[in-house]
């Protein structure tokens, strides 16, 4: 078996056992949440903090890095949002979660461990740069879009609305285990053996107990009508944003490694921020769950795709 498609396998089958253990009933829903805040509340952030201290980030052209990714992005989301609104019939809110969920890359959950095992700590160490903006600007966008579009409360202000992004941005976990390694690294402090072996033994699990806990709340999520615009959405994610990235690095120029890492970042399926959003602003729910459980299955074949397609293309 190629060491690619078993890394594809891999992945995928922890997230399939995490799903099975949730649909048998072995474990409860209330476990998979847990399981989930211990991924993204303690050991992505351990993780992120000893990439930001340890990383070597000399020659992985930051700028045109994130602007073959987010040009993809913006793409997708105006593909997903007109398919929604014009195709579907459903109103200019409903467009933007439409948008949001086939241009949202589940960059951590799913995409830390995926890049860990298919291209190594370097390849990390590119991907720590695009979760470093990611989750901020996805979710400035959002706010941004629902305001231009309209929301059911009138009565919030939208300044009240974007101080309420600051402090859930400056209070997350992952912004903080960024901004805490790039603080360690500026100061060029060593870090203790005991505080090495402390991060280091939460910062190993990290990867498998996240892939285990999204299959637990892809269980929970589950699918409730809205099938078909979910297909549409998915087939955008998965096949749309990764074929716009993978043009985009070729014109700019990109390394090799971080053209990869952008294709595949590209080609992951949606997260749950998606449905996040999609509650916070009372609209999409049914849509951006469904399309999140669709994408996530559909892309054990389409990332192994993409995956083939830029190790072919850039070596």
């Amino acid at each position: 078996m190629s060491p690619l498609i078993e890394t594809v396998l891999f992945v995928f089958g922890l997230v399939a056992l995490g799903y099975l253990a949730g649909l048998t009933g072995y474990l409860k829903a209330e476990a998979g949440e847990a399981i989930a805040e211990f991924a993204v509340g303690v050991a992505m952030p351990l993780l992120l903090f000893r990439t930001m201290v340890n990383a070597d980030f000399h020659g992985s052209a930051p700028w045109p890095f994130w602007g073959a990714y987010f040009a993809a992005a913006a793409v997708t989301w105006a593909a997903g949002h007109l398919v929604i609104t014009r195709v579907f019939g459903r109103d200019a809110r409903a467009g933007v979660v439409g948008g949001v969920s086939s241009a949202f890359s589940n960059l951590v959950l799913l995409g830390i461990p995926f890049v860990l095992g298919t291209f190594g700590p370097g390849g990390f160490e590119v991907l720590s740069l695009l979760i470093s903006v990611h989750l901020p600007t996805m979710i400035m966008a959002s706010i941004i879009l629902f305001e231009i579009f309209g929301r059911r409360d009138e009565h919030v202000h939208p300044l009240r609305v974007i101080r309420s992004f600051f402090r859930k941005m400056f209070s997350n976990p992952l912004i903080i285990g960024i901004m805490a390694g790039w603080v360690w690294r500026i100061a060029d402090l060593p870090l203790p053996a005991l505080a090495v072996r402390l991060v280091d033994a939460l910062a190993n699990i990290a990867g498998p107990v996240a892939l285990f806990a999204m299959g637990l709340g892809l269980c929970r999520f589950g699918i409730s009508g809205n099938v078909r615009p979910a297909l549409a959405l998915s087939a955008l994610k998965l096949l749309l944003m990764p074929a716009v990235a993978l043009g985009l690095v070729w014109l700019f120029g990109l390394p090799p490694l971080s053209a990869k890492v952008a294709v595949v970042a590209a080609a992951l399926p949606s997260g749950v921020n998606s449905y996040l959003i999609a509650t916070q602003f009372g609209t999409g729910q049914a849509l951006a769950s469904n399309q999140m459980t669709i994408a996530t299955a559909c892309a054990v074949v389409t990332t192994a795709f993409w995956l083939t397609v830029v190790v072919h293309v850039f070596g």
